[in-house]
Protein backbone atom coordinates (compact mmCIF):
# COMPACT_ATOMS: atom_id res chain seq x y z
CA UNK A 1 0.00 0.00 0.00
CA UNK A 2 0.78 3.36 -0.22
CA UNK A 3 1.65 5.99 2.91
CA UNK A 4 2.48 9.39 2.97
CA UNK A 5 4.47 10.96 5.33
CA UNK A 6 6.59 13.49 6.67
CA UNK A 7 10.29 12.73 6.80
CA UNK A 8 11.57 15.92 7.99
CA UNK A 9 10.58 19.36 7.72
CA UNK A 10 9.33 20.62 4.41
CA UNK A 11 10.15 16.85 3.12
CA UNK A 12 6.79 15.04 1.88
CA UNK A 13 7.30 11.36 0.43
CA UNK A 14 4.90 8.93 -0.97
CA UNK A 15 6.12 5.62 0.28
CA UNK A 16 5.20 1.37 -0.22
CA UNK A 17 5.03 -0.59 2.25
CA UNK A 18 3.11 -3.94 3.72
CA UNK A 19 -0.35 -3.22 4.20
CA UNK A 20 -1.26 -3.76 8.40
CA UNK A 21 -2.36 -6.76 9.51
CA UNK A 22 -5.41 -6.59 11.84
CA UNK A 23 -4.95 -8.37 15.48
CA UNK A 24 -8.19 -9.52 17.90
CA UNK A 25 -10.39 -6.44 18.63
CA UNK A 26 -8.95 -4.57 15.61
CA UNK A 27 -10.94 -3.36 12.24
CA UNK A 28 -9.18 -2.98 9.05
CA UNK A 29 -10.02 0.19 7.16
CA UNK A 30 -9.62 1.53 3.88
CA UNK A 31 -9.22 5.08 4.12
CA UNK A 32 -11.88 7.39 1.88
CA UNK A 33 -10.59 10.82 2.83
CA UNK A 34 -8.05 12.85 5.24
CA UNK A 35 -8.61 16.58 6.29
CA UNK A 36 -5.17 17.93 6.94
CA UNK A 37 -5.19 19.71 10.39
CA UNK A 38 -3.14 22.60 11.86
CA UNK A 39 -0.95 20.20 13.45
CA UNK A 40 0.09 18.41 10.37
CA UNK A 41 0.45 21.86 8.48
CA UNK A 42 2.70 22.73 11.57
CA UNK A 43 5.00 19.24 11.48
CA UNK A 44 5.66 20.05 7.59
CA UNK A 45 6.36 23.60 8.56
CA UNK A 46 8.52 22.34 12.17
CA UNK A 47 6.79 24.13 14.37
CA UNK A 48 3.98 21.94 15.84
CA UNK A 49 4.91 21.53 19.34
CA UNK A 50 4.39 18.00 19.76
CA UNK A 51 6.26 16.72 16.09
CA UNK A 52 8.64 14.44 15.85
CA UNK A 53 10.16 12.57 12.46
CA UNK A 54 9.65 10.74 10.62
CA UNK A 55 5.78 10.63 10.98
CA UNK A 56 3.13 9.75 9.21
CA UNK A 57 0.01 12.67 9.45
CA UNK A 58 -3.34 12.41 9.78
CA UNK A 59 -6.38 12.22 12.59
CA UNK A 60 -8.98 13.79 10.67
CA UNK A 61 -11.02 10.90 8.45
CA UNK A 62 -12.96 8.88 7.38
CA UNK A 63 -12.44 5.23 6.46
CA UNK A 64 -14.93 2.10 4.77
CA UNK A 65 -14.36 -1.14 7.25
CA UNK A 66 -12.71 -3.94 5.40
CA UNK A 67 -12.49 -6.37 7.64
CA UNK A 68 -14.34 -6.47 11.25
CA UNK A 69 -14.75 -9.33 13.88
CA UNK A 70 -18.24 -9.75 15.66
CA UNK A 71 -19.15 -6.63 17.85
CA UNK A 72 -22.00 -5.14 19.94
CA UNK A 73 -21.50 -1.72 18.18
CA UNK A 74 -23.58 -3.04 14.83
CA UNK A 75 -20.11 -2.48 12.92
CA UNK A 76 -19.49 -4.24 9.64
CA UNK A 77 -17.63 -4.47 6.51
CA UNK A 78 -18.37 -2.11 4.17
CA UNK A 79 -20.08 1.17 6.59
CA UNK A 80 -18.19 4.45 6.22
CA UNK A 81 -17.05 5.36 9.44
CA UNK A 82 -14.84 7.89 11.15
CA UNK A 83 -12.39 7.65 14.35
CA UNK A 84 -11.71 8.37 17.73
CA UNK A 85 -7.72 9.29 17.21
CA UNK A 86 -6.44 10.36 20.30
CA UNK A 87 -4.92 7.16 21.99
CA UNK A 88 -4.60 6.86 25.87
CA UNK A 89 -3.22 4.81 28.34
CA UNK A 90 -6.20 3.87 30.35
CA UNK A 91 -4.03 3.75 33.92
CA UNK A 92 -2.80 7.64 34.88
CA UNK A 93 -4.74 9.97 36.98
CA UNK A 94 -6.73 11.71 34.23
CA UNK A 95 -8.02 8.77 32.77
CA UNK A 96 -8.94 6.91 35.85
CA UNK A 97 -10.92 10.11 36.36
CA UNK A 98 -12.63 9.63 33.01
CA UNK A 99 -10.71 12.62 31.70
CA UNK A 100 -9.14 10.22 28.53
CA UNK A 101 -9.03 13.32 26.11
CA UNK A 102 -6.29 15.03 28.83
CA UNK A 103 -4.41 11.76 29.37
CA UNK A 104 -0.82 12.05 31.22
CA UNK A 105 0.84 10.22 28.22
CA UNK A 106 -2.02 10.95 25.44
CA UNK A 107 -0.84 9.80 21.71
CA UNK A 108 -2.63 11.23 19.15
CA UNK A 109 -2.46 9.33 15.49
CA UNK A 110 -0.58 12.03 13.24
CA UNK A 111 1.74 13.80 16.26
CA UNK A 112 3.06 11.49 18.91
CA UNK A 113 2.24 8.53 16.72
CA UNK A 114 1.92 7.66 13.07
CA UNK A 115 -1.72 8.98 12.39
CA UNK A 116 -3.99 7.23 9.10
CA UNK A 117 -2.44 8.93 5.52
CA UNK A 118 -2.03 5.65 4.03
CA UNK A 119 -4.23 3.61 1.79
CA UNK A 120 -5.04 0.82 4.69
CA UNK A 121 -4.96 1.52 8.43
CA UNK A 122 -6.09 -0.84 11.73
CA UNK A 123 -8.16 0.63 14.25
CA UNK A 124 -9.45 -0.92 18.04
CA UNK A 125 -13.22 -1.31 17.45
CA UNK A 126 -13.59 0.53 20.21
CA UNK A 127 -12.31 3.58 18.36
CA UNK A 128 -14.64 3.55 14.98
CA UNK A 129 -17.76 5.10 15.06
CA UNK A 130 -20.62 4.41 12.09
CA UNK A 131 -20.64 7.39 9.93
CA UNK A 132 -24.84 7.27 9.82
CA UNK A 133 -24.80 7.77 6.06
CA UNK A 134 -22.58 10.76 6.20
CA UNK A 135 -20.96 11.53 2.99
CA UNK A 136 -17.26 10.19 3.76
CA UNK A 137 -15.27 13.58 2.59
CA UNK A 138 -18.04 15.07 5.11
CA UNK A 139 -17.44 12.65 8.02
CA UNK A 140 -13.77 13.53 7.54
CA UNK A 141 -14.35 17.04 9.13
CA UNK A 142 -15.92 15.75 11.88
CA UNK A 143 -12.86 15.71 13.90
CA UNK A 144 -11.98 19.04 14.01
CA UNK A 145 -15.81 19.71 14.29
CA UNK A 146 -15.11 17.93 17.89
CA UNK A 147 -11.98 19.79 18.65
CA UNK A 148 -13.64 23.08 18.37
CA UNK A 149 -17.16 21.45 20.05
CA UNK A 150 -14.97 20.23 22.70
CA UNK A 151 -13.17 23.87 23.51
CA UNK A 152 -16.42 26.06 23.29
CA UNK A 153 -18.83 23.22 25.40
CA UNK A 154 -16.04 24.46 28.40
CA UNK A 155 -16.83 28.04 28.03
CA UNK A 156 -20.71 27.18 29.02
CA UNK A 157 -21.93 30.13 26.67
CA UNK A 158 -25.51 31.36 27.24
CA UNK A 159 -27.63 32.95 24.67
CA UNK A 160 -27.13 36.21 24.43
CA UNK A 161 -23.23 36.15 25.19
CA UNK A 162 -20.82 38.52 23.10
CA UNK A 163 -18.07 35.53 21.57
CA UNK A 164 -15.25 36.64 20.22
CA UNK A 165 -12.74 33.58 18.51
CA UNK A 166 -9.58 34.13 17.27
CA UNK A 167 -8.21 32.61 14.58
CA UNK A 168 -10.59 31.98 10.69
CA UNK A 169 -8.72 28.50 10.18
CA UNK A 170 -10.86 25.51 10.28
CA UNK A 171 -10.78 25.21 14.08
CA UNK A 172 -11.88 28.75 14.68
CA UNK A 173 -14.31 28.70 12.29
CA UNK A 174 -16.07 25.75 13.54
CA UNK A 175 -15.73 27.25 17.00
CA UNK A 176 -17.54 29.96 15.93
CA UNK A 177 -20.00 28.02 14.35
CA UNK A 178 -20.09 25.72 17.75
CA UNK A 179 -20.24 29.14 19.55
CA UNK A 180 -23.35 30.33 17.18
CA UNK A 181 -24.95 27.08 17.62
CA UNK A 182 -25.31 27.58 21.73
CA UNK A 183 -27.37 31.03 21.36
CA UNK A 184 -23.67 33.59 21.09
CA UNK A 185 -23.38 36.74 18.84
CA UNK A 186 -20.22 35.72 17.59
CA UNK A 187 -17.51 38.07 15.69
CA UNK A 188 -14.25 36.21 14.36
CA UNK A 189 -10.83 37.83 14.43
CA UNK A 190 -7.76 36.96 12.19
CA UNK A 191 -4.72 38.70 10.10
CA UNK A 192 -6.14 37.36 6.96
CA UNK A 193 -9.02 39.14 5.43
CA UNK A 194 -9.81 36.66 3.17
CA UNK A 195 -10.39 33.86 5.46
CA UNK A 196 -12.24 36.20 7.72
CA UNK A 197 -14.38 37.23 5.22
CA UNK A 198 -15.14 33.50 4.04
CA UNK A 199 -16.20 32.74 7.43
CA UNK A 200 -18.65 35.64 8.08
CA UNK A 201 -20.08 35.84 4.56
CA UNK A 202 -20.19 31.41 4.55
CA UNK A 203 -21.17 30.53 8.69
CA UNK A 204 -23.49 33.96 9.59
CA UNK A 205 -21.38 35.29 12.03
CA UNK A 206 -21.90 38.62 13.70
CA UNK A 207 -19.05 40.02 12.37
CA UNK A 208 -15.15 40.58 12.26
CA UNK A 209 -12.48 42.16 13.58
CA UNK A 210 -9.95 42.41 10.69
CA UNK A 211 -6.76 42.72 12.45
CA UNK A 212 -5.49 40.84 14.82
CA UNK A 213 -2.04 42.48 14.37
CA UNK A 214 -2.54 45.99 15.52
CA UNK A 215 -3.13 45.71 19.36
CA UNK A 216 -4.26 49.70 19.46
CA UNK A 217 -6.43 49.20 16.34
CA UNK A 218 -7.62 45.40 17.62
CA UNK A 219 -8.69 46.89 21.07
CA UNK A 220 -10.00 50.05 19.55
CA UNK A 221 -12.92 47.83 17.82
CA UNK A 222 -13.17 45.53 20.51
CA UNK A 223 -14.67 48.39 22.66
CA UNK A 224 -16.98 49.91 19.78
CA UNK A 225 -18.42 46.45 19.37
CA UNK A 226 -18.99 45.58 23.32
CA UNK A 227 -19.24 49.47 24.36
CA UNK A 228 -15.83 49.10 26.86
CA UNK A 229 -17.55 45.70 28.25
CA UNK A 230 -15.27 43.04 26.40
CA UNK A 231 -16.33 39.66 25.25
CA UNK A 232 -18.19 37.58 27.67
CA UNK A 233 -16.15 34.81 25.89
CA UNK A 234 -12.81 34.73 24.24
CA UNK A 235 -11.49 32.10 22.40
CA UNK A 236 -8.27 31.34 21.19
CA UNK A 237 -7.67 28.89 17.86
CA UNK A 238 -4.59 29.50 16.98
CA UNK A 239 -1.82 28.51 19.35
CA UNK A 240 0.62 32.15 19.45
CA UNK A 241 1.57 34.13 22.20
CA UNK A 242 0.49 37.43 20.83
CA UNK A 243 -3.44 35.45 20.36
CA UNK A 244 -3.45 34.58 23.25
CA UNK A 245 -2.57 38.05 24.83
CA UNK A 246 -5.01 39.36 22.71
CA UNK A 247 -8.13 36.68 24.60
CA UNK A 248 -7.11 37.90 27.68
CA UNK A 249 -7.26 41.63 26.52
CA UNK A 250 -10.42 40.99 24.71
CA UNK A 251 -12.62 39.19 27.96
CA UNK A 252 -14.76 41.22 29.69
CA UNK A 253 -14.77 41.25 33.12
CA UNK A 254 -15.90 37.86 34.74
CA UNK A 255 -15.11 36.33 31.22
CA UNK A 256 -14.25 33.22 30.03
CA UNK A 257 -11.10 32.33 27.88
CA UNK A 258 -10.46 29.25 26.19
CA UNK A 259 -7.08 28.08 24.35
CA UNK A 260 -7.35 25.84 21.93
CA UNK A 261 -4.65 26.31 19.83
CA UNK A 262 -1.41 24.59 20.65
CA UNK A 263 2.06 26.60 20.07
CA UNK A 264 5.85 26.34 21.66
CA UNK A 265 6.55 29.57 22.39
CA UNK A 266 6.36 31.12 25.50
CA UNK A 267 4.16 34.36 26.47
CA UNK A 268 5.60 37.00 29.53
CA UNK A 269 2.55 38.78 30.16
CA UNK A 270 0.67 40.71 32.74
CA UNK A 271 -0.65 37.78 34.78
CA UNK A 272 -2.11 39.81 37.52
CA UNK A 273 -5.03 40.73 34.58
CA UNK A 274 -6.25 37.24 35.36
CA UNK A 275 -7.11 38.29 38.55
CA UNK A 276 -7.67 42.12 38.24
CA UNK A 277 -10.82 40.63 35.62
CA UNK A 278 -11.93 37.74 37.70
CA UNK A 279 -11.24 35.81 34.43
CA UNK A 280 -11.79 31.77 33.76
CA UNK A 281 -9.53 30.56 31.41
CA UNK A 282 -9.67 27.35 30.61
CA UNK A 283 -7.61 24.78 28.59
CA UNK A 284 -9.00 22.25 26.07
CA UNK A 285 -7.35 19.18 24.59
CA UNK A 286 -8.93 16.80 22.39
CA UNK A 287 -12.60 15.93 22.13
CA UNK A 288 -14.08 12.93 24.19
CA UNK A 289 -16.42 10.03 22.54
CA UNK A 290 -19.58 12.01 23.49
CA UNK A 291 -18.68 14.63 21.19
CA UNK A 292 -18.16 13.06 18.19
CA UNK A 293 -21.24 10.86 18.73
CA UNK A 294 -23.50 14.23 19.40
CA UNK A 295 -21.68 15.90 16.30
CA UNK A 296 -22.53 13.06 13.40
CA UNK A 297 -26.20 13.04 14.88
CA UNK A 298 -26.15 16.69 14.80
CA UNK A 299 -24.72 17.08 10.91
CA UNK A 300 -26.56 13.92 10.19
CA UNK A 301 -29.84 15.95 11.01
CA UNK A 302 -28.71 18.79 8.43
CA UNK A 303 -27.96 21.15 11.48
CA UNK A 304 -24.59 22.17 10.10
CA UNK A 305 -23.24 22.07 6.36
CA UNK A 306 -19.48 21.07 6.98
CA UNK A 307 -19.01 20.56 3.99
CA UNK A 308 -18.33 24.87 3.30
CA UNK A 309 -15.00 24.57 5.32
CA UNK A 310 -13.33 22.90 2.06
CA UNK A 311 -11.36 24.96 0.12
CA UNK A 312 -9.31 22.33 -1.78
CA UNK A 313 -8.87 18.79 -2.51
CA UNK A 314 -5.96 16.93 -4.07
CA UNK A 315 -5.29 12.83 -4.78
CA UNK A 316 -3.81 10.93 -2.79
CA UNK A 317 -0.85 11.00 -5.31
CA UNK A 318 -0.43 14.85 -4.87
CA UNK A 319 -0.12 15.20 -1.15
CA UNK A 320 3.18 16.54 -1.03
CA UNK A 321 1.99 19.73 -3.54
CA UNK A 322 -1.16 19.81 -0.90
CA UNK A 323 1.12 20.19 2.31
CA UNK A 324 3.06 23.17 0.28
CA UNK A 325 0.38 24.51 -1.81
CA UNK A 326 -1.57 24.85 1.92
CA UNK A 327 1.73 25.78 3.92
CA UNK A 328 2.44 29.07 0.88
CA UNK A 329 -1.44 29.96 1.25
CA UNK A 330 -2.45 29.54 4.57
CA UNK A 331 -4.11 32.93 4.55
CA UNK A 332 -6.88 31.83 1.78
CA UNK A 333 -7.30 28.05 2.17
CA UNK A 334 -9.63 26.74 4.84
CA UNK A 335 -9.76 22.72 4.83
CA UNK A 336 -7.74 21.25 2.55
CA UNK A 337 -8.56 17.68 2.28
CA UNK A 338 -7.08 14.29 0.28
CA UNK A 339 -9.02 11.69 -1.03
CA UNK A 340 -7.62 8.29 -0.74
CA UNK A 341 -10.08 6.09 -3.01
Amino acid sequence: MKTIRINQPGEVEILEQESPVRKKGEALLKLLYGGICGSDLGTYRGTFAYASYPRVPGHEFSAEIVEIDENDRGLKPGMVVTCNPYFNCKTCYSCRRGLVNCCMSNETMGAQRDGAFSEYITMPIERIYDGKGLPPRTLALIEPFCISYHGVSRAAIRPGDKVLVIGAGTIGVLAAVAAKSKGGEVYIADVAPDKIKFAVENFGLAGAVLNTGDSEEFLSELNEITDGNGFDVAVEAVGLPSTFQNCIDAAAFGGRVVLIGVGKKNLDFDFTLIQKKELNVFGSRNALKKDFLELIDLVSQGSFDLEKIVTDEYPMEDAAKAFRDFSENAGKMLKVVIKFA
